[in-house]
């Protein structure tokens, strides 16, 4: 069954895949404004308080193998091997629609990744989604975004194109 008008959240690398195979063309919700950071990593405070060093290098860590990976090269064929090894609904034809269309659509080298560097965040893209979310009821309207998240890992120009 095919509805018209069903709204779900997903990754523009994979499940406009699924639709196009079932006929539908997908429409991406960024394109009405939703702005929101995805695939963000999340931790305590204590262990960035404690530990503050170690979650830099894992930060770090985890930019440079977006950018190495999508840059493509020997390794992507063993990261490949992996990812269908831990998720056997991966397809070579899934990963490589993933990897083309992150590429084209620059979701990880576009915007603020330019100059930042892949994973670049700011305090008023935070803002702005914060305050369109509270506004519609998502969101509490008290809530301080700068409380809720950590620029001090990120913005430090890994893996700029």
């Amino acid at each position: 069954m095919i509805c018209e008008n069903l709204v779900q959240q997903g990754f523009i690398s994979s499940e406009p895949y699924a639709l196009r195979q079932a006929g539908p063309e997908p429409v991406p919700i960024a394109d009405a404004g939703f702005d929101n950071y995805n695939t963000t990593l999340a931790t305590s405070r204590k262990l960035i308080t404690e530990k503050k060093d170690l979650v830099q290098r894992f930060v770090t860590a985890t930019l440079e193998g977006w950018a190495a990976y999508l840059k493509g090269g020997p390794a992507i064929g063993a990261a490949n091997a992996q990812i269908k090894k831990d998720n056997p609904d991966m397809t070579d034809d899934k990963i490589a629609y993933a990897i083309k269309v992150m590429n084209e659509d620059g979701i990880v080298h576009s915007g603020g990744a330019l100059t930042l560097g892949i994973g670049a965040m700011t305090e008023a893209r935070w803002q702005h989604f914060y305050k369109s979310m509270a506004d519609v009821g998502v969101l509490p309207a008290d809530v301080d975004p700068a409380k809720a998240c950590s620029l001090d890992f990120v913005n430090k120009g890994v893996g700029k194109a």
